[in-house]
């Protein structure tokens, strides 16, 4: 951390990934932006990812100047647990925690849900595709293997195969997070993803957590229909910007 009121690192996942000096950070306000870009100048960063709040528009603004180049808009989606009773799970695709073995069956349905799957990496053009696929592929395999990066993963098995997985963490003690999920495409059109999302909810709430949130692009109508109808309200939006200091 360069400086412990601005949240900026460097990247050695996405170092490694895509080949450059990489590094991220929360922009809150425009004296953050001058901490950042000095960070990135003085550690011979090559890419940025810098994540801001969609209501900074003032920040936003003179990023956008500044040549950071938008690539998506990230919408959190807050449930109350308490409020009201969470719905039943109406599937009929049982879902279980992992288990020791499950974890090939994980990272195969990452590569086949995630693939193309139009995040902000996707969304830069000057960063290789299969790179860009990688990331969640990666993000799958380590939820599924290590608890520094999920304390949970959920499963679905229909007929003896894993169809499924849901990864989540606690962010705090009352707040809960649904983190990735995806599901097989031969399991699609089951309501699985609907009983992620309840199963998710339940544990949760089993752990003392008062409330979930969950995210997605903007542009993700179909699952922001199935949180909505949960019971999830919007919550807060956040851009996210990338800035080559190559050029």
């Amino acid at each position: 951390m360069h400086d412990a009121r601005v949240q900026v690192d460097l990247s050695p996942l996405d170092e490694t990934r895509f080949g450059v000096r990489s590094a991220r950070a929360h922009v809150a306000n425009e004296s953050d932006l001058a901490i950042v870009n000095r960070f990135c100048l003085e550690n011979d960063v090559t890419f940025l990812i810098a994540r801001c709040p969609a209501s900074a528009l003032q920040t936003v603004q003179t990023m956008e100047s500044d040549g950071f180049q938008l690539m998506d808009t990230l919408i959190y989606y807050r449930r109350d647990l308490h409020k009201t009773p969470i719905p039943a799970d109406e599937g009929s695709v049982p879902i279980r925690p992992i288990r020791p073995g499950d974890e090939a069956a994980v990272v195969a349905i990452a590569v086949e849900a995630f693939q193309g799957y139009f995040g902000h990496y996707h969304a830069d053009p000057r960063l290789d595709r299969a790179q860009c696929d990688e990331v969640y592929t990666s993000w799958a395999e380590r939820s599924a293997t290590s608890r520094e990066v999920a304390d949970e993963v959920l499963v679905a098995e229909l007929d003896g195969r894993i169809a499924g997985f849901a990864t989540l963490r606690f962010n705090s003690a009352d707040e809960g997070e649904g983190v990735l999920f995806g599901v097989a495409p031969f399991a699609q059109g089951r309501g699985i993803y609907r009983s992620f999302m309840v199963r998710s909810m339940q544990w949760c709430a089993e752990h003392g957590r008062r409330t979930m949130i969950v995210s997605t692009q903007i542009t993700n109508l179909a699952v922001q229909k199935v949180w909505v109808r949960l019971g999830f309200e919007p919550s807060h939006a956040y851009y996210t910007f990338h800035k080559w200091y190559d050029t």
